[in-house]
């Protein structure tokens, strides 16, 4: 008779940010296949993204962005760890430099630079 192995798999997030990247300048076409306002000034506009693991922190991240900067909320997802901030280019990179600093020091975690497209 076979023996049967059994897998038990868990996902042990760590508390970090994994991405944190700043589109400047999108087009339309990419605001518009991400559910954003299409209706921005894309000469100044810019979008910024971060993963965030516990997934739950991106609830804080979202509100340490909208506090940092005049950034609007596009996307905030508490299981998958995704936040999506709209705003000009200069707003939206002070959000995400407002949320790295204050989850690396206030409240341990590690976290990656911020890349730029």
């Amino acid at each position: 008779m076979e023996e049967k192995v059994r897998i038990i798999q868990e996902l042990v997030p760590g508390k970090q940010i994994t991405i944190a990247h700043l589109i400047a300048n999108p087009n339309k076409e990419l605001y518009e296949k991400l559910g954003l306002d299409p209706s921005v000034d894309y000469s100044k506009s810019a979008i910024g993204i971060i993963t965030i693991s516990p997934a739950e922190t991106a609830v804080i991240a979202a509100d340490i962005a909208v506090k940092a900067a005049g950034v609007e909320l596009g996307f905030v997802d508490r299981f998958s760890g995704t936040l999506i901030v709209t705003g000009t280019i200069s707003e939206t990179e002070s959000a995400l430099e407002g949320i790295l600093n204050y989850v690396e020091e206030k409240m341990g975690f590690t976290v990656c630079g911020i890349t730029r497209t």
